[in-house]
């Protein structure tokens, strides 16, 4: 799958709005103090452990905004897989401004790498099997376009990105509307022919309920994996078949080999360890 980079449009306002956090009202005081205002540096981003890179968009923009003359060089691309020692980018510039920004840019690139860290190991635990692994929603506020890119850049897919652009029928959801068939009834008659439709199923029972109303996909939470093979059996092929729930390294396989289209994956964004990568001086300029 090609790695499509997010438009600077998305990307600028996060990493704007991170400098300024940082920045404050008075700016980088150390800098401003101790580094004389013409020094030049070239830097290094260093990997200090193995893994998966995502995010370069976003610290060159950390740079940049602070220092339209900082010049990012990249030997590796989103995506890549690294190890220790390896060297992803290099940046020249202004002194002052590469440490003002080295933070921010960092922040972006080892958190981002981490996810795509992660989500790489899941995707090579289903290696062999049709399964794909997706993202959720359980994301960072206000990172989620740049956190579901990382799950991209680890080789995984998203599932919706948020409320408005695909319906799921949730289990508070059936609950309200009073079951499962009359929940998506209620659905397919408010949303447009464009709107995918799938719905959230505990047990077999309810998933065939929700097939003989028709829908485009379902979500089998926290089912083993023999329940998952029946499903995708009771299934036959009518709708996309996702499984959620208790999926780690050591599960997904077992997932996988039940036959269903989707793991969706919610701890690959929320609770991913970021990636150890350090900025380090290699020279004056």
């Amino acid at each position: 799958m090609t790695l499509i980079p997010l438009p600077r449009l998305i990307v600028e306002p996060l990493v704007r709005a991170a400098l300024l956090e940082d920045l404050g009202l008075a700016g980088d005081i150390t800098s401003a103090a101790v580094v004389p205002e013409e020094h030049r540096s070239t830097v290094a981003m260093v990997a200090r452990q193995p893994g998966v890179v995502a995010g370069l968009d976003a610290s060159e923009l950390a740079f940049q905004l602070v220092d339209p003359r900082a010049i990012m060089t990249r030997h590796l691309p989103d995506g890549a897989r690294i190890k220790a020692g390896d060297v992803i980018a290099t940046i020249e510039g202004p002194s002052r401004g590469l440490l003002t920004a080295e933070r921010t840019a960092l922040n972006f690139l080892c958190h981002l790498s981490g996810i795509a860290a992660v989500t790489s190991g899941i995707v090579d635990a289903v290696s062999g099997t049709k399964a794909s692994i997706v993202c959720t929603r359980k994301t960072t506020p206000g990172l989620r376009a740049l956190e579901k890119y990382a799950v991209r850049a680890g080789g995984g897919m998203n599932h919706r990105f948020a409320l408005y652009d695909a319906v799921l029928i949730k289990d508070n959801h059936v609950a309200i509307a009073g079951g499962v068939c009359e929940a998506i009834r209620r659905a397919k008659a408010g949303v447009g022919h464009m709107v995918k439709i799938e719905v959230e199923v505990d047990t077999l029972d309810q998933l065939r309920e929700a097939m003989e109303e028709g829908i485009d996909a379902v979500l089998l939470d926290n089912m083993t994996p023999a329940e998952l093979r029946d499903a995708v059996d009771i299934v036959a092929g009518r709708a996309i078949t996702e499984a959620s729930g208790r999926v780690t390294p050591s599960t997904a396989a077992a997932i996988a080999a039940s036959g269903v289209d989707l793991i969706s994956v919610g701890w690959v964004t929320h609770s991913a360890p970021t990636l150890d990568i350090g900025l380090d001086w290699k020279s004056a300029s």
